[in-house]
């Protein structure tokens, strides 16, 4: 309990606003309830981090993956059903995790070398970047445009990532160690404040919004038909859970697929997207947003992300917060993005220079160069009610490529 001090409750209070913005899309999307949304968040994080034996810092967030489905289910059944195929995806999580239970760690790390997961890494960050800049322009919020251009939209974007950066680095030169690694937060404020200054916030929802309130929790139903559609998802995800493991374990220098095991993380994983579902809230998943995060400011206790969760059930009851967040500029966000996106991105690099991977070899090359092609550029597979594209298709096709162009007799061809 001594982890619970000042310092860490603010960089707590930090990565609440990380995940916020993208935790709520996904409700305000497909119709679920915000609140509910924000206290399965929180409840998803706690359960996850109790799983895990409290040793992986990681947030979970509402997932994107599962929008078209729950759209489509909702449509044509309603939002109880849609949250019951999203129950029994979860379940699937738990059936992959006790089939990698009995999978030795040595093969796991065969399967997901550094020349596989480098990739992975580098692509959770890139796949993310055109959100960043939509963000950043504009494109996302034509209200803003109208009120002061493209143009206006980039300088908000750009003065929120450079007082990022000057948090970071410069209150860091200066001995302000707690400040500097506070840049996210304090980069919101500051994008915030210039935001009010040239009048582009809109305060209706704040002032609409009840001070105190109860979240509107909901039950599932079940059906074979938002089963069949749910659960395909749930493969897709998986795999991208895989990158986000790696991803975290190389940002603080610890093998989580070793200890605490890629089995508990996946459970941790799928019974917070059941547990969120049978309450009303959409599918939870593993957030990259606060890996970036974790990697951008260097504090790397778990306890911060426990605590990040506490503020996110607190804030599910308070309405009038989660409204004033909700004023917070795109642009800004977007300005914050492009520094936590590419934070991702760089750590994949880092992964493979770590690993002393020989990039003269045209194996290791073609392995590289196949999963960034697919994981950017939009290919897919589908058959039948199944698809997979981006980081899922690049990853599956990289481990196979890696097995195919390893085999030793290939090797002495």
């Amino acid at each position: 309990m001594s982890d619970i001090n000042g310092k860490n409750i603010v960089m707590g209070f930090q990565h609440t606003f990380v995940m916020f913005g993208a935790t709520i899309l996904v409700p305000l999307i497909t119709g679920l309830s915000i609140s509910v949304t924000l206290f399965a968040a929180g409840i998803g994080t706690l359960l996850f981090h109790f799983l895990t034996k409290r040793k992986v810092p990681v947030f979970l967030g509402s997932s994107f993956a599962f929008i078209p489905p729950l759209l489509a289910v909702t449509a044509a059944q309603g939002k109880e059903y849609a949250l019951g195929g999203i129950v029994i995806a979860g379940g699937l999580y738990l059936v992959v995790a006790l089939i990698l239970y009995f999978v030795r760690k040595d093969i796991l790390h065969k399967i997901f070398p550094a020349q596989v997961t480098g990739p992975i890494i580098i692509l959770i960050g890139l796949i993310l970047a055109p959100v960043a800049i939509q963000s950043a322009n504009g494109t996302n919020s034509p209200q803003v445009v109208e009120a002061i251009s493209v143009a206006g939209c980039w300088g908000v974007a750009l003065f929120t990532f450079a007082s990022g950066v000057f948090v970071k680095i410069a209150f860091e030169r200066f001995g302000w160690k707690f400040l500097s690694a506070l840049p996210v937060l304090l980069a919101l404020i500051a994008g915030y404040i210039l935001s009010a200054a040239l009048g582009i916030i809109d305060y209706t929802a704040i002032r609409e919004a009840s001070a105190l309130g109860i979240p509107d929790f909901s039950l599932p139903r079940f059906s074979a038909y938002a089963i069949s559609l749910m659960v395909p998802v749930a493969i897709v995800t998986i795999v991208e859970h895989f990158g986000d493991i790696l991803a975290i374990g190389n940002v603080v220098g610890e093998d989580f697929l070793e200890d605490p095991g890629i089995h508990r993380t996946l459970v941790g994983d799928g019974l917070a997207t059941s547990i969120s579902a049978m309450i009303g809230g959409p599918a939870n998943t593993t957030y990259s947003e606060n890996t970036g995060a974790v990697a951008l400011t260097g504090n790397f206790n778990p306890i911060i992300m426990r605590i990040a969760a506490l503020f996110a059930i607190g804030f599910a009851f308070i309405p009038k917060f989660t409204s004033i967040v909700g004023t917070i500029p795109v642009p800004v966000i977007g300005g914050i993005s492009i520094l936590l996106f590419g934070m991702i991105s760089s750590i994949g690099i880092k992964n493979m220079v770590d690993a002393k991977l020989d990039l003269t070899d045209p194996r290791l090359l073609i392995i590289t160069a196949v999963m960034l092609v697919l994981g950017l550029g939009g290919a897919s597979f589908e058959l039948g009610s199944f698809a997979i594209s981006g980081l899922g298709l690049a990853a599956i096709v990289g481990i196979i490529l890696n097995v195919i162009l390893n085999f030793k007799g290939f090797k002495n061809v």
